[in-house]
């Protein structure tokens, strides 16, 4: 029987037990009990056969213990001697020490004088060799061949460099620069050659003997000014065809791009840090261009009309763009190995022509944006043709307004927000402006601002119509203007927000200063998106942005007062508008109200002067004026109902925004503002109360019969506000 299964760690009875009778199951299964008390004797005496060798292994280990301590004590005496014996060496060894002190200390003596020895001897030989190098180096440099000279060049550096002390090491050193200008000369023609032609194997030559020689900036110098001579020629070439600016930009970047990938592709297998050479090259092509950047844009600017100047600007603006964004997806696989100083001195090469431009952006957005507007007429012959063009004016105003937003990104990407926003106050003030002198023209049309008491009373509700549409045009535009204000505190916090730094606080002016040197250290900044023209080049507009950025980011989108001073103006414009359309309606009644000082019975007889007819104390039938009024009266409620109806979401803004003159007292129950039209026949029938009395007391010394036509009157004056209130009661029921 196998007995070694009992000592795998894995081991389980059950397992053991069903293999030890699934073999008897299929020889004898009639033998399973005859097997099992076998099975159990063989482990009964497996078990006695263990429980000796326990035993027995015990018993040789009582035995060995003694023996195994014995030896310890050995052991242990032993590593005592040793350490008495350590300590009597380490004992000896300092007194050695001390002893022989003096003797080391003048063995040391002797190394230094050795050394000295040994390098004032290197020092003949190096002096030697550079008599002898010297000597030979005029045969050298007759054999033309540039390698051979700059071994011997190096040589000569090596020995000058142990010469250092002698009296004439510096006019060793202008002799060897000499020298090295002179293989420079010499060498030169193949330098132009080997890099106009892209020889790398000649290029890599050049490359080592100009390492050596530590003229390496040199070699440089030669391959910038060999392509930079072709890429300014294309530039002119350029310059003198007939293409516009922008195409002359487009085919230059699309060159420079090229040169990019293609040269930088041939300067891996030359030069050691190749990225950074072709960075440099395009810089120093860009500041080489004749004539340069700067100056095309200024001349094609100042030939532009001044409504299209930015849109020129913009138009040149965006092949840059282009550009930029091409030789940025090109760096960004291999930016850490990019030496970003030059990078950044490449990314001002390419945005710095347009500095000017961003620093006077507001200006020049400003003055796009009254010229657009100027072009808006609101002004017409026809009072109908007025309200249409302020109605349309609308959608021009925002469209030029998110126009100003877009031009605002492209061309300052976000930085000119204080320009834009000064641009957007500018072109509201405008528009306002000329929105209110549209209004006193409208005015004059319809003669609101004459009163003429003698005129033939003609009921005229075409001007309360036009002046309902201009209220709801302002309406518009108080709605156009919050949606629009949102829309610029979003998109100013989405594209300039990434200037703002966690760590800004407008109480320090230091919180937009220091760029933050951990977050520098955490990660690789990306100059393309680190570009920032605004903080060096005008401070304090740049604290006025971070002030708006840091206002939108605490107190949210919605809860800010970019627009604050157009949407006060857009008010007032409501307002003026509201004045307009109640003028319109109570003209007709003021014109009657003033019939009453004209009648008969006022001017007749003089101050003091009695009459002896009788008149009656009352009148049954109402005056004309009175009944005038009261069909004008009765009349309204019709042209009220678009009040009621609320279904114009700009005319319920407007009228909610607006106020009309003769509100009421205060402390009065008000449920008239809960209804528009309430508001308007309650503003209508105070109007009218308080005209007519003022109308009855403008005169102090009113004859006797004109007291008596006043105590005619007033029955039919509360006929009138009778209809009045009726009239209220049943505009509340249409409602």
């Amino acid at each position: 029987m196998d007995f070694s299964r009992f000592l795998s760690d894995d081991f389980e009875v059950k397992s053991w037990v069903n293999a030890a009778f699934r073999a008897v199951q299929q020889e004898a299964p009639g033998k399973v009990d005859a097997h099992a008390a076998t099975l159990v004797m063989k482990l009964q005496l497996f078990i006695q056969e263990v429980n000796n060798a326990v035993e027995e292994t015990s018993h040789q280990a009582l035995q060995n213990m003694p023996r195994v301590l014995r030896e310890v004590e050995v052991l242990k005496q032993e590593a005592t001697f040793l350490k008495e014996q350590m300590i009597l060496v380490k004992e000896d060894i300092k007194k050695f020490e001390e002893d022989t002190a003096q003797s080391m200390q003048v063995l040391v003596e002797i190394d230094r004088v050795k050394s000295r020895m040994q390098l004032a001897a290197e020092s003949l030989q190096e002096a030697d060799k550079w008599s002898t190098l010297s000597a030979d180096i005029e045969e050298t440099l007759k054999t033309q061949d540039v390698s051979v000279i700059s071994a011997k060049l190096t040589s000569m550096q090596s020995s000058l460099a142990m010469l250092v002390d002698t009296p004439d090491y510096s006019e060793k050193c202008v002799h060897l620069e000499a020298l090295k200008n002179r293989l420079e000369a010499m060498a030169s023609p193949q330098i132009v050659a080997a890099f106009n032609s892209q020889s790398v194997d000649q290029a890599k030559t050049f490359v080592k003997v100009f390492t050596e020689i530590d003229r390496m900036p040199q070699l440089l110098a030669y391959y910038y000014k060999c392509h930079k001579v072709q890429l300014v020629a294309v530039w002119q070439d350029l310059c003198q065809s007939d293409l516009s600016l922008n195409r002359q930009l487009t085919e230059l970047y699309d060159t420079l791009l090229g040169t990019w990938h293609s040269q930088l592709q041939w300067a891996t297998q030359v030069f050691k840090n190749p990225h950074e050479i072709v960075t440099v090259l395009l810089i120093q092509t860009l500041g080489a261009l004749v004539p340069s950047i700067p100056v095309c844009l200024s001349t094609a600017v100042e030939r532009t009309g001044q409504e299209t100047k930015l849109n020129k600007l913009l138009e040149l603006y965006d092949a840059t763009i282009h550009f930029a964004k091409g030789l940025e997806v090109a760096m960004l696989p291999n930016l850490k190995e990019q030496n970003l100083v030059k990078v950044m001195e490449l990314v001002e090469a390419v945005y710095g022509p347009y500095k000017p431009y961003q620093l006077e952006y507001g200006d020049l957005e400003e003055e796009n944006l009254l010229i657009q507007i100027s072009a808006v007429p609101l002004e017409h012959w026809e009072v109908i043709d007025c309200v249409q063009e302020l109605n349309h004016s609308v959608s021009k105003l925002f469209i030029l307004a998110s126009g100003a937003i877009d031009n605002c990104i492209k061309l300052t990407d976000g930085l000119g927000v204080c320009g834009l926003l000064k641009a957007l106050k500018a072109l509201f003030t405008k528009y306002t402006s000329d929105f209110t002198n549209t209004l006193q023209s409208i005015r004059k049309k319809c003669k609101l601002d004459d009163v003429l008491s003698d005129s033939l009373f003609q009921e005229d509700w075409t001007a309360f119509q036009n002046s309902v549409r201009i209220i709801t045009t302002c309406g518009e535009l108080l709605r156009q203007c919050g949606d629009f204000e949102q829309q610029l505190a979003n998109r100013i916090l989405s594209t300039a927000g990434k200037y703002l730094l966690d760590s800004y606080s407008p109480c320090s002016f230091s919180g937009f200063q220091d760029t933050g040197s951990a977050e520098k250290k955490s990660s690789v900044k990306n100059p393309w998106q680190e570009y920032n023209y605004l903080l060096k080049e005008n401070p304090s507009e740049y604290a006025s942005l971070m002030e708006t950025l840091y206002t939108l980011k605490e107190k949210g989108t919605s809860n800010h007062n970019l627009l604050s001073s157009s949407r006060s103006a857009l008010s007032r414009l409501n307002q003026l508008a509201h004045h307009l359309a109640f003028d319109s309606v109570f003209l007709r009644i003021k014109q009657q109200l003033l019939l009453v000082s004209k009648m008969e019975g006022w001017n007749s007889g003089g101050i003091g002067e009695t009459l002896t007819d009788d008149l009656p104390n009352f009148s049954l039938t109402p005056l004309e004026y009175i009944s005038n009024i009261g069909q004008y009266i009765m009349s309204l409620p019709l042209h009220l109902e678009p009040f009621v109806t609320q279904e114009d979401s700009a005319l319920e803004l407007a009228l909610h925004a607006g106020k009309l003159p003769y509100p009421p007292e205060q402390g009065d129950e008000l449920p008239e503002l809960d209804n528009m039209a309430d508001y308007w026949l309650g503003s209508i029938a105070r109007a009218t109360m308080q005209t007519y009395c003022e109308v009855i007391l403008c005169k102090k010394c009113a004859p006797q019969n004109g007291q008596q036509h006043r105590c005619n009157e007033r029955p039919g004056v509360l006929a009138v506000m009778s209809l009045l209130l009726d009239t209220v009661q049943g505009l509340n029921c249409l409602g």
